[in-house]
């Protein structure tokens, strides 16, 4: 791809450097109106990415009055550092042992420093609210069937042992594949023999739903609760449609993690203002990917749809090269790796050849010296990861100023940093507090 030597212009004259936390003030001000803020990035093991949708949360949280954050992550662990925060009575008191819950591979995506560090940050503003005013934490994945439906077993015998017997039925459902291969034996087996648990976690959830369970000591119980009944029966369905061809199994996920954000929004009340934190592959909008091709959708779409492009702003990140937290395959090892410079044509290969500085970019600035249709590769490295192979793959092709309201550039980037398997647990690493 040729150089675009005007839009190059553009972006240098409208970039905005990002060098410190003030330096934020334009994209505070940019997507503060929105009624739901997405956060990307194009990898999961990257310090600047944390770091900076921590520092941009922050800000959202202290100056213009957002609720809740919801990430990436199953529902169950992620509702541990809910309670951390919010400072629920039988809650652990240290945040490194709420974070050893995470223990389905990859640990480092949320088990690691960066979080402990913003969790600690959200427990203390919290402290300084009265309980209906406290901050939420949140996820919005679908993996964590098993550990959904033992969560709804545990909560029910103690609230509801006529439901929880439901629940029981469920889990006999499921237990000649309890905790094998993420669903895959389960799959597999429906998929030779169609005999599902479907029916099974359906029951439970409308059971749930007609018990209307409250618990006076912790106003989210009933909330949780649910959502893990939700999590059993749209897990099951990805499970099942993970081994077919095609985009069922992705659309199951991000319309389940779309669903579960409008349940949130709409526990938080009519004003709720909710933050998002995915993968660019999930905020940044399919629908100016190569993703739509292949019929798949993603939340940053269908929440532009459900809500208006006013109401939502995604904002991608990315970086020209560094170091990444990744496995080589799931559930290998986890390694730093080196993260190549970008290739050529790439959208990160462009910005590093304007500056080979951190700044960010707000599309309605530049949008118009894009040509029609202009598309650039755009990186996104997963949990697996294979340097080697950078040149040839990792890269979605992505009409950027349409994907996007804002992006923010790091030219160089470094691994985040894992609390499990490290020889000192309770040493900070030397980056702390976690700066740009």
């Amino acid at each position: 791809m040729q150089k675009d030597w005007n839009l190059m212009d553009t972006i240098q004259s409208n970039k905005h450097s990002l060098q410190d936390e003030k330096d934020l003030d334009a994209l505070i001000k940019h997507i503060c109106d929105a009624k739901i803020v997405m956060l990307g990035e194009a990898s999961h093991g990257t310090h600047e990415y944390y770091a900076g949708r921590a520092l941009i949360s922050r800000r959202l949280i202290e100056e213009k009055g957002f609720n809740f954050i919801t990430v990436e992550g199953d529902w169950p662990p992620c509702y541990q550092i809910n309670r951390f925060i919010k400072n629920y009575v039988g809650r652990q008191k240290d945040i490194q042992e709420v974070l050893q819950v995470f223990d389905r591979w990859p640990t480092w995506m949320w088990a690691n420093w960066e979080i402990a560090a913003f969790s600690w940050w959200l427990h203390q503003y919290n402290l300084k609210h009265v309980p209906l005013n406290r901050i939420g934490f949140y996820g919005l994945d679908v993996y964590s069937l098993w550990e959904s439906l033992q969560a709804i077993v545990n909560y029910l015998e103690k609230e509801d042992p006529e439901a929880a017997s439901v629940a029981k039925q469920a889990i006999r459902c499921f237990e000649p594949y309890w905790e094998k291969d993420d669903g895959q034996q389960y799959a597999w087996a429906t998929y030779l023999v169609p005999k599902t648990c479907e029916n099974q976690v359906i029951e439970l959830l409308q059971t749930i739903q007609a018990k209307m369970l409250h618990d006076d000591t912790d106003i989210e119980a009933r909330l949780s609760t649910e959502q893990n009944a939700w999590v059993a029966v749209n897990a099951e369905r990805y499970y099942r449609a993970m081994i077919k061809p095609g985009p069922d199994s992705w659309n199951i996920r991000d319309y389940h993690m779309m669903e579960t954000l409008n349940r949130l929004l709409q526990f938080h009340g009519k004003e709720a203002k909710a933050i998002v934190w995915e993968h660019n592959t999930h905020i940044g909008d399919a629908r100016f990917t190569d993703m739509q091709d292949d019929g798949m959708i993603n939340i940053g779409q269908l929440a532009r749809e459900q809500y208006g492009d006013q109401a939502v702003k995604l904002v991608g990140l990315g970086s020209y090269q560094g170091t990444v937290m990744a496995g080589r395959s799931w559930g290998a090892k986890q390694e730093i790796m080196q993260v190549p410079t970008a290739r050529e044509g790439s959208w990160e290969k462009l910005l590093h050849d304007i500056s080979p500085d951190n700044f960010y970019l707000l599309m309605d600035e530049i949008r118009d010296s894009f040509g029609s249709g202009t598309v650039y590769d755009h990186r996104a490295i997963g949990v697996v990861y294979h340097p080697e192979r950078e040149h040839y793959g990792n890269y979605v092709p992505s009409q950027i100023a349409n994907r996007y309201d804002a992006f923010v550039y790091y030219d160089e980037t470094q691994a985040l940093h894992p609390i499990k398997h490290e020889k000192k647990l309770t040493k900070m690493p030397e980056t702390y507090p976690w700066n740009f």
